[in-house]
């Protein structure tokens, strides 16, 4: 028995660290971005302006595994992210030293903090997604101590690894189900509707905003008379698109270009050619960079 236990950790050693390299190569091919960034919808200029802690940044990716989960979702956003606010601003703790000492970030530097695969929870200046389509979802009426505590938990969860198993379930997604081994195939498919992504970043958010019971999506089930009850969903089964649905967010957008003037809309620069292809846009993109 103890021979056999030793032959298996020199089987398995190697194996594992072949795994390993799998996955990084995976996470490499999935995440890198099929279409060019092109001009954003928003302006970006605004809204780092007008940002606050706790607001929810929806971010629209261009990878691979950024469709899958569009697709999955049905929605068109793929990630989330948190606003921290300025560096200066985050509480001393040896984690702000670290980001003073380890990057050369200013003390006005806009922060966010988010759950990335292939590097686990980290903390990342506004800038990085400067040609996204983005979209804020403020929790309407946060209380400042609890926007504090949503924040301080962020903050506390910075280095934590990013849930591997979630690449290859999104990557199943791309190849016919029934032609995997069964031991391949994951309960992410055997899910009811609407509960099929359950591991994606947004659940760090979600279990930020439970440590204040702020509400998302709760399930809500009439009670004896006019009275009703509140469920709060399980943390995992949240998803980007559900900070964009609740009533408890409110979306708040800084067109790129708007006012508070309603005629602008004639004064729009549109060009005469006609309507675009998505062929043609992502080629005007490719020369906007």
């Amino acid at each position: 028995m103890q021979l056999r236990t030793e032959k298996a950790s020199i089987v398995w050693g190697p194996l594992e660290r072949l795994n390993r390299r799998i996955v990084k190569r995976l996470i490499i091919w999935g995440t890198r971005d099929l279409r060019p960034p092109g001009m954003p919808l928003n302006d970006f200029g605004l809204l780092c302006q007008q940002v606050r802690p706790a607001d929810v940044i929806l971010v629209e990716g261009r990878s691979l595994l950024s469709g899958v989960i569009q697709a999955v979702t049905l929605s068109s956003w793929s990630h989330g992210a948190m606003y921290l606010g300025r560096l200066r601003d985050l509480p001393d703790s040896p984690l702000k030293q670290q980001l003073i000492d380890n990057h050369d970030w200013s003390l006005e530097q806009q922060l966010l903090v988010e759950s990335e695969m292939g590097l686990g929870t980290v903390v990342v200046p506004i800038e990085k997604y400067a040609r996204y389509h983005l979209r804020i979802c403020r929790p309407r009426d946060l209380l400042p101590e609890d926007v504090k505590t949503v924040t301080d938990f962020m903050l506390s969860r910075v280095g934590m690894p990013y849930n591997m198993r979630q690449v290859f379930d999104l990557l199943r997604f791309m190849f016919p189900y029934g032609l995997m081994p069964r031991r391949w195939r994951s309960t992410l498919f055997e899910a009811h509707p609407g509960e099929i992504t359950n591991a994606v970043c947004s659940t760090l958010i979600a279990e930020a905003f439970a440590r204040v019971r702020f509400p998302i999506l709760p399930v809500i089930h009439r009670g004896p008379g006019s009275s009703y009850r509140f469920f709060r969903r399980n943390t995992r089964l949240i998803v980007p698109r559900d900070f964009d649905y609740s009533p408890y967010f409110d979306i708040v957008k800084y067109p790129f270009f708007g006012g508070g003037d309603v005629q602008l809309y004639r004064d729009m620069p549109w060009d005469e050619l006609g309507m675009l292809t998505r062929e043609a846009a992502d080629a005007v993109a490719l020369e906007d960079r």
